[in-house]
């Protein structure tokens, strides 16, 4: 369990690096183009968006291999995590022929297709839907299209002052 917590505050401190600089780097171009437009009384909030979306865009492409290589060596991390050390914590992990020896629906579930064709018959005759009884085949017929629809319940007694 310990891993996992582990793990997961790796993984917010690397998505923390991540972020930082972009939202650092807009409030601050916000701030200073705030500064401007209060000493110039121009206050259009269109301005403030194109330097805050080119300054981060900035970021992402100085930082980006660096952003990258965090990620990736998260990825790693994890997926050494998955295959190295949770397979080693025996009691964590069931064994792998733990199904082998229990049937835990055995109950509940039957095979109903027991007694149908195997799969290469059913691939030389593809028409041929198997299905288990005559009842179970579902007819579907067009709906009924009537110029004025039959109302429910409630506004049949309405209408009939009910």
């Amino acid at each position: 369990m310990e891993m996992l917590t582990e793990y997961l505050s790796k993984g917010f401190m690397t998505m923390l690096a991540i972020s930082m600089p972009c939202v650092l780097t807009a409030a601050a171009i916000g701030l200073v183009v705030g500064i401007i437009q209060a000493v110039t009384q121009v206050q259009e909030q269109t301005i403030a968006a194109a330097p805050k979306i080119f300054a981060v865009f900035l970021v992402i492409i100085i930082g980006g291999m660096g952003f990258i290589k965090l990620l990736t060596n998260l990825f790693t991390e994890g997926m050494a995590l998955a295959f190295n050390a949770v397979p080693k914590a025996d009691n964590y992990v069931l064994p792998a022929d733990y199904y082998k020896y229990t049937t835990p629906f055995e109950g509940e579930m039957k095979d109903s297709f027991k007694s149908q064709p195997n799969l290469n018959e059913l691939m030389k005759n593809p028409g041929k839907v198997p299905y288990i009884d005559k009842s179970q085949k579902i007819k579907y017929d067009a709906a009924p299209r009537t110029p004025m629809p039959k109302g429910n319940f409630v506004e049949i007694n309405k209408m009939l002052g009910r």
